[in-house]
């Protein structure tokens, strides 16, 4: 299948795109829904993603046409512990989708914090602009506030920078600094770039010690600042174009 014949390279994107940029799912999700059969393009059910659609392509995700792209939105949220960064929880614990607050659109989050992990995350209703600020090609610092329990080996705290591989798994530089040592709790304070799934807790077990509490303070541009706990706020949108381009926007 192709898209219509009169639509030009300009015009025609992946479909996985155009289901993102609707602000319906991510990419990967996109792809996912398309295996399991929820989307067809004009009238015929697509098996695979390969596929560029144009502007005059019907799209029907469930039945449903796709809706037009919606304004690039960008919300601060200071996430408590205790929530899932997910839309469902198969252990059907609360998310933070639970606790957005009332009159919030459907969002995504840019990247997630674990369970026990708080503060900053981010939220749109844009997937493509969330795979791209996510990506670590995109090379955005993530900072956080980390608190620790052990002895610290100021040495292997410095040799962080150089990566390191822990159980199979490689880890890019990380910058480790000792922000307040008070003697058995020591804070830290580390910033990264890639993110991997529970990078800190297990780069932290790696140097022998046992994260206690862990807070993002900064993504990007993007602080966490003054921002209360369990409360959203949402960015500026000049602020969005200068911090990511008009691409996104």
């Amino acid at each position: 299948m192709t898209s219509t014949d009169n639509t030009t390279p300009q015009d025609s994107e992946r479909i996985s795109k155009r289901m993102a940029r609707a602000g319906l799912c991510s990419r990967r999700d996109a792809e996912r829904w398309i295996e399991a059969g929820r989307v067809k393009v004009n009238g015929v059910k697509l098996k695979s993603p390969a596929l560029n659609v144009g502007p005059d392509d019907v799209i029907l995700i469930d039945g449903k046409p796709i809706p037009d792209k919606p304004e690039t939105r960008l919300w601060r949220y200071h996430k408590p512990v205790g929530l899932v960064t997910s839309h469902a929880d198969e252990k059907g614990r609360k998310t933070v989708f639970d606790a957005m607050l009332d009159g919030m659109p459907r969002v995504i989050s840019i990247g997630r914090l674990d369970l026990n992990t708080e503060g900053l995350l981010l939220l749109t209703n844009n997937g493509e602009l969330s795979r791209h600020l996510e990506h670590p090609d995109t090379a955005w610092k993530r900072r956080y506030r980390v608190r620790v329990h052990g002895d610290i080996d100021e040495t292997a705290l410095k040799n962080l920078k150089k990566g390191l591989t822990y159980e199979g798994v490689t880890y890019r530089s990380i910058d480790a600094k000792i922000e307040n040592d008070t003697g058995s709790n020591t804070w830290l304070s580390i910033t990264l770039t890639e993110g991997k799934n529970r990078e800190i807790r297990k780069v932290m077990e790696a140097l022998n010690l046992q994260v206690t509490r862990l807070i993002r303070v900064s993504y990007g541009p993007f602080q966490l600042g003054n921002l209360p706990s369990g409360e959203v706020e949402e960015v500026k949108r000049k602020v969005i174009k200068s911090s990511v381009g008009e691409d996104y926007v």
